[in-house]
């Protein structure tokens, strides 16, 4: 059976999943099966704005015999009423988990609408300072602006209602799933979500397929080193944080892990020389990289945020 469904999930990611223009004229939220009780929804691989009511992210599915259990919340209440309302379509079922895998906005500000309904939240406990922090409220503040009218003055921040602080072994209705701690990688509260019955993990935002990470303050080096967790999974399908869901696995993976090597490399030899940024930036040959959605948008961020890091962390 799960054969049959992984043949069903290479075509899928061949044809890929909507496209600019759909979510530009507001994409629906439209759940891809990815193995026989486990779905995603895929956002769009650019910046949050107003004009994609902030559906940049992914969030997936599980169901069980006792309910479905959500991996992350999408960036807005709409979308998470939109997700919710497609997975009763689907399912009949109501929603008793949702996993949060970070606390980035565009994975979290659909909470509210899942915890009105009732469903338990989990995440990270490493998650609690930034969640307390003039600066997600400071971003929240400028997402009412921005990203209006899909994020407003009733969009808050909501903490998870259990705290985890290590590995967790999850059973709901008899379906295991094990929400393994990454971090601190691309967050200090990493995790991510292994479903072993039919070896899908989702990876939150520890691999981006398709596209450039976004780096922002992250402990690459951990990041990469967590890399190697993952591949230890041997998942056979792996939904990431953003893009299509991929079936080569190591592949991906090995991307994202090769181009912060490829940063911290590069930014760690001018570093080393105490050659400036700009300089450093301008000589760099990114073109293996250079062809890859949102480059120009985030690249050079990226190399400058492990510029600053590896001048405190020349290792």
């Amino acid at each position: 059976m799960l054969t049959r469904w992984l043949l069903a999930v290479v075509l899928a990611a061949g044809s890929g999943f909507g496209g600019g223009n759909a979510v530009a004229q507001g994409a629906r939220v439209t759940a891809q099966q990815v193995s026989p009780s486990a779905w995603f929804v895929q956002g769009e691989a650019a910046l949050g704005s107003a004009g994609n009511r902030n559906f940049i992210s992914n969030a997936g599915f599980i169901v069980t015999p006792a309910g479905v259990v959500v991996i992350d919340a999408l960036g807005a209440p709409q979308l998470a009423r939109e997700l919710m309302a497609e997975i009763l379509r689907l399912t009949g079922k109501k929603v008793t988990h949702v996993i949060v895998t970070h606390y980035h906005a565009d994975h979290i500000y659909g909470l509210q609408e899942f915890k009105r309904e009732g469903a338990m939240i989990i995440a990270h406990q490493a998650a609690r300072e930034y969640l307390n922090s003039d600066l997600a409220q400071s971003r929240l503040a400028a997402s009412r602006v921005e990203l209006a009218p899909w994020i407003d003055a009733s969009t808050r921040l909501v903490p998870a209602d259990r705290w985890i602080d290590g590995p967790l072994e999850l059973d709901i209705g008899g379906t295991l799933l094990r929400i393994q701690p990454v971090g601190p990688s691309h967050t200090p509260e990493d995790v991510v979500v292994f479903f072993g019955a039919e070896k899908v993990l989702f990876a939150g935002d520890l691999v981006f397929r398709g596209r450039i990470p976004f780096v922002g303050q992250a402990d690459s080096a951990q990041w990469i080193k967590s890399l190697g967790v993952i591949l230890a999974f041997d998942a056979q399908v792996v939904v990431p944080g953003h893009g299509a869901l991929s079936t080569q696995a190591r592949q991906d993976l090995e991307l994202t892990r090769d181009y912060l090597l490829y940063l911290r490399q590069t930014m760690g030899r001018a570093a080393r020389e105490m050659e400036p940024f700009d300089e450093a930036y301008a000589r760099t040959d990114w073109s293996r990289f250079e062809k890859m959605p949102l480059f120009r948008a985030a690249n050079r961020m990226n190399a400058y945020n492990t510029f600053l890091l590896m001048e405190r962390q020349p290792d």
